[in-house]
């Protein structure tokens, strides 16, 4: 199991699906701020929620020029699928099965439920500096009102 990777460091750059098929690094991004939310599965209905919240405030996001993007380890059709059916806004990159970013942060770690031990995504936001640095990470995040939360934090970078 890899350690989780903290506040201060450099968001690994590990390339992505994304929806629409084309593959892209979190290099990408730099030269802005960024925001990346890890979540379990696709239209699932905490997923659900922090997605419709995050696309909901994505113009304020977009007005304070900090990129958003949700990130889980679902293939990018079922994203496609998953961003037309609500809507969504923000962009949605599927995260390699071996070795992928939530793999290289250790957000990506064995669960149990009904006694029954699986491999899972923690549910994850990391706020990313211009530079691709961390500056802040929310752990085991929980939906309600999480979005707004990370709107307000983006106005401290």
């Amino acid at each position: 199991m890899s350690t989780q990777t903290d506040v201060g460091e450099i968001m690994p750059d590990v390339a992505m699906e994304m929806a629409d098929g084309s593959t892209q690094g979190l290099s990408a991004f730099r030269g802005k701020p960024l925001v990346v939310f890890f979540y379990p599965k696709d239209d699932t209905p905490g997923c659900t929620t922090e997605n419709l919240d995050f696309t909901a405030l994505k113009p304020q996001f977009d007005a304070a020029g900090v990129a958003l993007l949700g990130v889980s380890k679902d293939p990018s059709a079922r994203h496609a699928k998953f961003a037309a059916k609500y809507a969504l806004t923000v962009p949605l990159a599927s995260d390699p099965a071996e070795n992928g970013s939530s793999d290289a942060l250790g957000i990506w770690l064995e669960k149990s439920m009904y006694g029954r031990r699986y491999m899972g995504m923690e549910r994850t936001t990391y706020l990313v500096d211009a530079e691709g640095r961390i500056a802040r990470v929310w752990r085991k995040v929980k939906v309600k009102g999480h979005a707004a939360e990370v709107l307000e934090a983006t106005k401290a970078l």
